[in-house]
């Protein structure tokens, strides 16, 4: 089942689980839903998060630090399941914390937590077959990356191994803000629609509202990761969920206000 975006472009919100604490986590997720995101990615921290810029490893260090676990990722997802039915819902994880859960295991717990789909970041689709048979059973949504330098042939078994939406990387290397949208997300985006109908949401930089307005110009959403998570680094605990509301309603001011 693709996952729906209400808003146009949707906001998928990238958090990291456990930063600063997990019951703030939960807070800001619901504040985020309620202020315009379509989909909350809930980041399992680990402790060799290769592909996430220093932002998101200084989460993840904080996460692990307070001993936030793959279980924890799962029982908040739940929660926020039971509080915002209509919400996405997607797990995002290095793959080394699910194969020490469990591949069956973590598939049948985020089933039950309520989860829409799963996006391995360090996860090949040429390697994903168990991995999908097990998801697809469970039915959660296996979601993949597409990057700029992927080739065509590459980008539809992609496609056709996805589910939930594309995630469309908007320029090669690490996770963080950027001063500009890179120029290949467009040409990107528009070589994954030749070979599916599924959402395409680009990410990787995406950090203010020019960028999220532009987005919306060529994909059907914006993922938001790093700019979310330095807010909420720099905020203090009990005021990070109305700080990540407030970017969330700025993000989209601009797009209501040209409709």
């Amino acid at each position: 089942m693709p996952i729906r975006f209400a808003g146009k472009p949707g906001l998928v919100a990238y958090l990291t689980a456990g930063d600063p604490d997990l019951a703030t986590t939960r807070d800001i997720a619901l504040a985020a839903i309620d202020s315009g995101a379509d989909v909350i990615e809930l980041g399992v921290p680990f402790s060799d998060p290769l592909a996430d810029g220093p932002v998101i490893q200084r989460a993840s260090e904080r996460a692990l630090r307070h001993g936030t676990t793959l279980g924890d990722v799962l029982a908040i997802a739940a929660e926020l399941r039971s509080a915002r039915p209509e919400a996405g819902l997607v797990i995002f994880s290095y793959y080394n914390p699910i194969l020490r859960y469990g591949l069956e295991r973590f598939c049948a717990a985020a089933e039950q937590a309520g989860a829409d789909g799963v996006l391995v970041t360090d996860l090949i689709v040429e390697e994903a077959g168990e991995y999908l048979k097990h998801l697809e059973r469970h039915n959660l949504a296996p979601i993949f990356l597409a990057a700029p330098t992927s080739p065509d042939e590459r980008l539809e078994r992609i496609a056709a191994a996805s589910r939930g939406f594309v995630y469309a990387i908007s320029r090669t290397g690490i996770t963080g803000t950027q001063q500009s949208l890179a120029a290949d997300a467009r040409g990107l985006v528009t070589r994954v629609r030749r070979y599916t109908n599924l959402p395409v949401a680009v990410g990787f930089g995406i950090s203010n509202a020019e960028h999220f307005a532009a987005v919306g110009e060529f994909a059907d959403a914006a993922v938001i990761g790093s700019a979310l998570v330095q807010i909420i680094e720099q905020s203090k605990s009990n005021e990070a969920p109305s700080s990540i509301a407030r970017f969330i309603k700025g993000l989209r001011a601009p797009v209501l206000q040209a409709h």
